[in-house]
This record gives C-alpha cells, structure tokens and sequence, in this order.
C-alpha cells in the first residue's frame, strides 16, 4: 500500500486526485502501476486502477509473447493478480476489476460517496457476476485517507 500511496502523490502535479494503484502479479512482483490521470490527459476513464490494469495486461502479453510455455500471447486476463489502491473502487473500476479476472483487491480508504467495494455499493460481491474477487479493505485507511484531505482541502 505504501507503494500506492507514493503512485497517488504523483498525481496533484496535473490537477488530479491523488489515487494510486498497483497490479501485483502472482509472484507478488509490480506488473502495474497507475495514478489518476483523468485531468493529465482528458481522458474520464483514466482512473488509477484502470491505468494500472492497462499497463498490467501489457506487461502479461508482452511476457507471454517472449516465454514459450507460460501465458498465451495474446492473454489479458489478470488471473492470480492483486490490485491495491489508495481509495475504494467506483462502479466503473468495479467492473473492471471483475471484467479483468484479478483475483484480490486490497484498498485503503473508503468511498461513502462513491465507492463499490463494499461502502456505497459492492459489485465486485455481486453473486449475479461470473467472477468475485476477494476484497480486503481499510490497508492504511488513515493515511490514505489523509493524502485525499489534504488535497481537497487546498481544491474547495
């Protein structure tokens, strides 16, 4: 988490909100990382977690298309994977957490406003979807939550 938490600093350079994300590989290894960039680059799906599970799914094909025997070329399933993230997942990364097939999410603060991991809304649980990862919250809720204050309290 403390890794994420240094990602979501890099953030507030470009006006966005200091969140960060990681995608951790089977091995335990950084096969993703991402911080919000939505005002960097006008994009508004470019959440942290969607940018870490972007850059993860890459790293995988590339290492699929250099290993004979391991992932099929082409793979963009995040099997055996784990995200961290600074603050809960919206419905948007929800769905793309589960859409992605990682297996474990580990985030720090809350979202009462907007989260869909449990607080608002818990999509990633719905016994409806085809695919549920575990969710393990509240990671260094306190300083992740801090590192959000501080920036909203110098943007109002």
């Amino acid at each position: 988490m403390r890794l994420a938490i240094a990602e979501a600093a890099l953030a507030p350079a470009t006006g966005d909100v200091p969140v960060g994300a990681l995608v951790l590989g089977p091995d335990g290894e950084v096969i993703g990382r991402g911080h919000n960039e939505r005002e960097a680059v006008g994009d508004p799906t470019a959440h942290a977690e969607v940018v870490a599970i972007r850059q993860a799914a890459e790293n995988l094909r590339t290492a699929a298309r250099a290993t004979p025997g391991g992932r099929r070329e082409g793979e963009w399933r995040l099997t055996g994977c784990t995200l961290v993230v600074t603050l809960e997942p919206c419905t948007m990364c929800a769905g793309a957490i589960v859409l992605s097939r990682i297996d474990r999410v580990v985030y720090g603060a809350l979202d009462e406003k907007a989260g869909a991991a449990g607080s608002l809304f818990d999509v990633m649980r719905d016994r409806r979807l085809n695919h549920r990862p575990e969710v393990i919250r509240g990671v260094l809720a306190e300083e992740c939550g801090a590192q959000l204050r501080g920036f909203f309290d110098t943007h109002r």
